[in-house]
């Protein structure tokens, strides 16, 4: 099946260019395709229509990359749905910054959007579409019968309910239609849409397989969406629904997918084989539920994981060694993410044994190379080591905090020479040791938390300019490499086969922890578990345990962060939290500021898009906009 929803297939008829698209000023795609008969005709023909469906969200046109796109007046690469998402959900909080200066990016992270940003507008009308369709696919099909059909049905009602969460999260109240019309839509608001949602996903879970191919949706998927749902309930309506959250994370925990542990790859965690190449395959498909797939020759897109891993190359970072051809030089992080998983230094190094004579000097430390040395722990007869956090600069190690006994390294190749070369490093968390019976010495990346994949050499943790490439860590998180270390299926290195999953099981445990925390029905001991789960994937161990004392919003706001960062929810987490505007959370270059400002409440939702405004009348533009 995932040669079928990789493989899209793009069959459109005449029903499809609704009097939405006029009423959002968006140009239709060729009418003449194909004829609603022969679309509809059999059901192989209407489950090649349901894949357009899906493909609406992974792709964005007829013809593949380029050249045939689905929305018109916008960069067919930037309009693709996932792409879209991580703009408006990561690129305004503290996980990301973009350098890219195309009119309207940089005021995302900047957080000044207006109501004819560009982006903003190619969301609501990727969405709006993506609703049009699952309109027309509805009401064509029920000339079909048969059991597969209702299931076509349920699944393209999922799809549709799906786009207005998105919707609803995003721009608040917004139009509801739900049947082909050539009347202007009215104004609906977000009781009205919440309700429908959730009368739509309880309905269809009757109707949903427990499972189904890879690339569809099941009931477990309608019962996440649910979770996610009430978990932002008292945002949207003003009414907890924790204990209804709780009670559908419990039927997704209890559905039979499971964490992924299994470590591909062989690098200590398997916590990286969510976003490899062969994702689908390696494992991590059983903690998947709900994906976009994307395939390096079948599927192309510039959205997509295309997008995720060349926009994220830049500096000094080899892209072949990230499966595709060049790096975009675009998207870094902010030092807050990175900040997430700090590790207690001090901590470690009392761990290591004795503290010895040897040291550290140079202006890499924080003394500089006027010392005092930062000093080394005894750990064998003549083997030294230290975690250190290290500045830009350089290095030596010295003996007693004497120039007399130094070693340096001439050829950069960890060999040390008595008095040789400073030793340069990038800014960073180190784990450094030095074996004097052989004259060498090791400097490694440190994170107990495996999940913060991070690339430092040449860049810099804080960020004084947003266009910069050095400015801010890179991001190593996606990948076009599988597990076995091969390259994507495409071998010029332009697209990527890396899937996206858009809802897995790791949020529903994170959802039922906070549920339970904001007074929902569930167990605070079980929380604790989940919890633990998913953080001795992280470590490898049970180091990073926690205990129920532990287990507080502020906690869990911080997992959200390390676990799903750059997986499109942090900007809805944190307006949950109430820390997304507001001064009482600050990060580089909120509100346009260095140090970060907080910016007015009424941004915590984005403008409905100027000219729809104009067009319809039954519209009310968004507060503030």
């Amino acid at each position: 099946m995932k040669n079928i929803f990789k493989s899209f297939i793009y069959i459109i008829s005449f029903s499809f260019v609704l009097s939405c698209h006029d009423d959002l000023n968006q140009s239709p795609i060729d009418p003449d395709s194909f004829t609603e008969e022969n679309v509809f005709a059999t059901v192989d023909d209407a489950k090649g229509a349901l894949a357009k469906l899906y493909a609406s969200l992974a792709l964005t046109g007829q013809t593949g990359p380029a050249g045939n796109a689905d929305i018109a007046d916008i960069d067919e690469g930037f309009s693709q749905f996932s792409r879209m998402l991580f703009n408006l959900n990561e690129i305004t909080t503290d996980h990301a910054v973009v350098g890219w200066g195309d009119p309207g990016l940089p005021d995302l992270h900047g957080m000044y959007w207006s109501s004819s940003n560009d982006f903003t507008e190619a969301m609501y009308y990727r969405l709006a579409q993506e609703v049009s369709f699952c309109n027309s696919f509805i009401s064509n099909v029920q000339d079909l019968s048969g059991e597969e059909v209702s299931l076509f049905v349920a699944e393209a009602r999922f799809l549709r309910a799906y786009a207005y969460y998105n919707l609803m999260d995003l721009y608040g109240n917004v139009p509801l239609t739900t049947e082909i019309s050539t009347e202007l839509p009215t104004q609906s608001n977000r009781v009205e849409l919440f309700a429908f949602i959730e009368s739509e996903l309880l309905d269809i879970s009757t109707v949903l397989p427990a499972s189904n191919e890879y690339g569809r949706v099941n009931i477990t998927a309608a019962q996440s969406l649910l979770s996610r749902l009430y978990l932002n309930s008292e945002t949207w309506t003003g009414q907890p629904r924790y204990n209804e959250c709780v009670e559908y994370s419990q039927y997704v925990m209890n559905s039979g997918y499971s964490l992924n542990t299994n470590d591909a790859n062989g690098n200590g965690t398997a916590y990286d084989e969510l976003f490899l190449a062969d994702n689908d395959v390696n494992g991590a498909q059983n903690e998947f539920i709900f994906t976009l797939n994307f395939d390096g020759m079948q599927s192309q897109t510039y959205g997509g994981t295309t997008f995720l891993v060349h926009a994220a190359i830049g500096g000094s970072m080899n892209p072949g060694e990230f499966g595709v051809n060049g790096g975009w030089g675009g998207l870094r992080t902010t030092k807050n993410l990175v900040n997430q998983f700090s590790v207690d230094i001090d901590a470690l190094n009392s761990s290591l044994g004795n503290m010895s004579d040897w040291g550290l000097v140079g202006n890499a430390t924080p003394n500089g190379w006027d010392g005092p040395d930062l000093e080394m722990y005894q750990i064998g007869a003549q083997e030294f080591a230290v975690y250190a956090e290290l500045a830009s600069g350089e290095i030596k190690f010295r003996f007693n905090e004497d120039w007399g006994v130094n070693f340096g390294d001439n050829d950069a190749d960890g060999t040390l020479e008595s008095g040789g070369a400073n030793i340069a490093v990038s800014a960073g968390t180190y784990y450094i040791e030095m074996d004097l019976s052989n004259e060498t010495y090791s400097i490694s990346p440190f994170t107990s938390d495996r999940r913060g994949m991070f690339y430092t050499n040449g860049q810099n943790l804080e960020i004084e300019s947003i266009p910069p490439f050095e400015d801010g860590y890179a991001v190593t998180k996606w990948t076009n490499i599988d597990s076995n270390g091969n390259q994507g299926s495409d071998s010029s290195g332009n697209f990527v086969d890396t899937d996206i999953p858009l809802i897995r099981l790791a949020e529903i445990y994170l959802n039922y922890a906070e549920a339970t925390i904001r007074g929902g029905s569930g167990d605070v001991g079980t929380a604790v578990s989940l919890i633990n789960e998913i953080r001795e994937r992280a470590y490898g161990n049970t180091s990073g345990n926690i205990s129920s004392g532990d287990l507080t919003l502020d906690f869990i706001l911080d997992e959200r962060s390390r676990e799903l960062y750059w997986e499109g929810l942090r900007r809805t987490d944190l307006v949950r939290f109430n820390k997304f505007t507001n001064s009482s959370y600050l990060w580089p270059f909120k509100g346009n500021e260095q140090t970060g400002v907080g910016v007015d409440e009424y941004r915590n939702i984005f403008p409905l898009p100027a000219n729809v405004v104009s067009i319809n009348s039954n519209l009310t533009q968004n507060e503030g906009y």
